[in-house]
């Protein structure tokens, strides 16, 4: 997964319909998992530009969006960051929720 600037994700979430921009910091365990997931569900959804960014190096980006922990998955559609996802849970979960389908 390639590391994008605030600019970065501003563009892809202009020019397409859903990104998914990964927040998370170095010295965090559970990003260091998440990490992993993210990297499978990059992967099997190569149709979705996913990006990462350490948190630390883009902190207003927390404040604008209220980023209240890492790791933290913002999910975009047409433009507008529609869920903020913290608890990661499994691939298949990150894989509902980025393609807006119901677990149910």
């Amino acid at each position: 997964m390639n590391e994008w600037s605030r600019e970065q994700w501003q563009q892809e979430m202009a020019t397409h319909d859903v990104t998914a921009f990964y927040l998370y910091t170095p010295m965090c365990g559970t990003c260091a998992v998440a990490s992993k997931m993210m990297d499978v569900t990059e992967k099997v959804l190569p149709q979705i530009p996913m990006g990462k960014a350490n948190l630390n190096y883009i902190e207003q980006l927390a404040y604008d969006y209220e980023i209240e922990s890492v790791p933290c998955l913002l999910i975009s559609e047409h433009g507008k960051v529609r869920e903020k996802v913290y608890a990661f849970q499994s691939v298949p979960n990150l894989y509902e929720k980025i393609l807006n389908k119901s677990l149910t």
